[in-house]
């Protein structure tokens, strides 16, 4: 067996999880069946990058939210500190903790990337767009934290 799981890709049924949110309360992919879902993981909550992808997100919300979106963020970070975050950045929408990176590994977004040219293993931040089913509609890896929510806004043909 590898360490590496193989790419999600579109039409593929994403892989179910329950992950602890912000409170500490368990949530559930399937809590979100009939829902369309963005799911998106990043690598750490209250880094430059990371503020600016997760504001973008909620700077973004009522259009997403409009279009029958859901959105979910996924981290490694732990309940309180998802807690922090969610609060400082006022943020509006659900952030899950994945400490052990099981979920971080079944949506393979945990591997080797570059970073500032060096090879480092960590989160691949990537973000999935899931229908109604639970089918991966648009699965998006190594994207930039600027810039992306409206590039996927785009992809998702979401007017402003």
């Amino acid at each position: 067996m590898t360490d590496t799981v193989s790419r999600l890709t579109a039409g593929t049924p994403a892989p179910e999880f329950t992950l602890l949110d912000q409170d500490g309360a368990d949530v559930s992919l399937s809590d979100f069946r009939g829902k369309k879902t963005i799911i998106y993981f990043y690598p750490e909550a209250d880094t430059p990058g990371c503020t600016t992808q997760a504001c973008d997100f909620r700077d973004n919300l009522n259009s997403l939210s409009s279009a029958g979106y859901q959105v979910l963020g996924v981290s490694r970070d732990k309940p309180a500190k998802l807690a922090a975050f969610k609060e400082n950045q006022n943020l509006t929408f659900p952030l899950l903790s994945d400490p052990a990176k099981t979920v971080h590994e079944a949506y393979a977004t945990w591997g080797e990337k570059s970073l500032y040219g060096k090879t480092v293993t960590g989160v691949i931040r990537s973000t999935f767009v899931l229908d109604e089913n639970g089918v991966i509609t648009l699965a998006l890896y190594n994207v930039k934290a600027t810039g992306h929510v409206a590039s996927l806004r785009k992809k998702l043909g979401i007017d402003s």
